[in-house]
């Protein structure tokens, strides 16, 4: 692994999860950490001092020759994605993310990078097995045969595939996480993109802070999901990429729970009632999907066990700042934040 001096490049790194990586590697004491981008600087979602800050497009090999220049290992987060309404919407750009990571690969191998961490997605997995929501948890055997879902899902299944010929055609060191809908503060909570953690915090909030005391749900409600608080993640990624499992594992919480159940949590930690909607034309993704951790706890000994009410509170309470700013609002925060005050 990289030492404290090594570098470490994160890519997507003022996206959510990868401004995240950053802040975990400059706790850890690591001094040379380069993050990039696409985004403007002042868009992103953490900018850290003391870090290699480039604001580039990786779709381009040049710019990822630039990247991997140096770097002992390297954490490939960077796509174009979002919520299932940008997903069902944009194949293409989805798909388009095959770039980063192929020239990304190829970049890594010919610098010389000791170890490369790619971020895969529950999307891989066959949608013939999500059917229902009384989903049976997806196994890693399930990636195959192949029906992902259409555009993001095939991207990252066929760099999953990717990953594993470097590996075994030119020896680099690579490891893969097939992350269950991650979740928490600093990350994307409207204009489009959002998951549906942030977005039904996003309308909770609005609800309480205009008065009308009602919520739009895409689909009908019953659909099955499990969501990983972002710090179960990072920690996920570290073992993942200390760790000798070399195929795809699962990285995601089990704890499954409907999207009404998601409303209900929502509601009690904002302590409001609100009257729901139901449309059934908007996009809502697959019926049913959790994570079967079984692998992970074998090669680990660990899973992702932070409970999803407590997740959940505290990123509640960072897009209530976040609303208040943007809106000019006085929201308060939750029941359980404001009694410790």
């Amino acid at each position: 692994m990289a030492g404290k001096n090594g570098l470490i490049v994160v890519t997507g790194g003022g996206g959510f999860i990868g401004g995240w990586l950053v802040r975990h590697f400059l706790e850890q004491g690591h001094t040379n950490v380069r993050s990039v981008d696409i985004k403007p600087l002042d868009e992103w979602y953490q900018v850290h001092d003391g870090v290699d800050n480039v604001v580039a497009d990786l779709k381009d090999l040049g710019n990822c020759r630039r990247a991997c220049d140096g770097a002992a290992d390297v954490y490939q987060l960077a796509a174009d994605m979002g919520g299932m309404g940008f997903i069902e919407n944009n194949k293409a750009l989805c798909m388009l993310s095959v770039l980063i990571n192929t020239h990304m690969l190829l970049a890594a191998k010919d610098a010389g990078v000791k170890r490369f961490f790619y971020s895969s997605s529950a999307c891989v997995y066959n949608a013939d097995k999500q059917k229902s929501e009384d989903v049976v948890p997806l196994r890693e055997e399930d990636a195959y045969p192949a029906m992902p879902e259409d555009g993001y899902g095939w991207e990252k299944l066929f760099s999953e595939r990717m990953c594993r010929h470097f590996r075994e055609d030119f020896g680099t060191y690579t490891r893969v996480a097939r992350f269950h809908n991650v979740y928490g503060p600093y990350g994307t909570w409207d204009g489009g993109r959002e998951k549906a953690p942030a977005a039904i915090c996003r309308k909770v909030i609005h609800a309480k802070a205009t008065g009308n005391h009602e919520i739009e749900i895409w689909g009908d409600g019953h659909q099955t999901r499990s969501f990983m608080y972002i710090d179960d993640c990072i920690k996920g990624i570290r073992m993942f990429m200390d760790g000798d499992c070399v195929e795809p594992l699962n990285l995601g919480s089990n704890e499954l729970v409907t999207i009404n159940g998601l409303v209900d949590i929502v509601e009690d930690i904002a302590g409001v009632k609100l009257h729901r909607k139901y449309n059934l034309n908007a996009p809502k993704g697959v019926n049913g999907r959790n994570s079967d951790n079984t692998l992970i706890k074998k090669h680990f000994g660990w899973e992702p066990g932070i409970r999803l009410r407590e997740g959940m509170r505290k990123t509640y309470d960072w897009i209530v700042g976040e609303y208040n700013k943007q809106h000019g609002a006085n929201v308060p925060t939750s029941r359980a934040a404001t009694a410790r005050a």
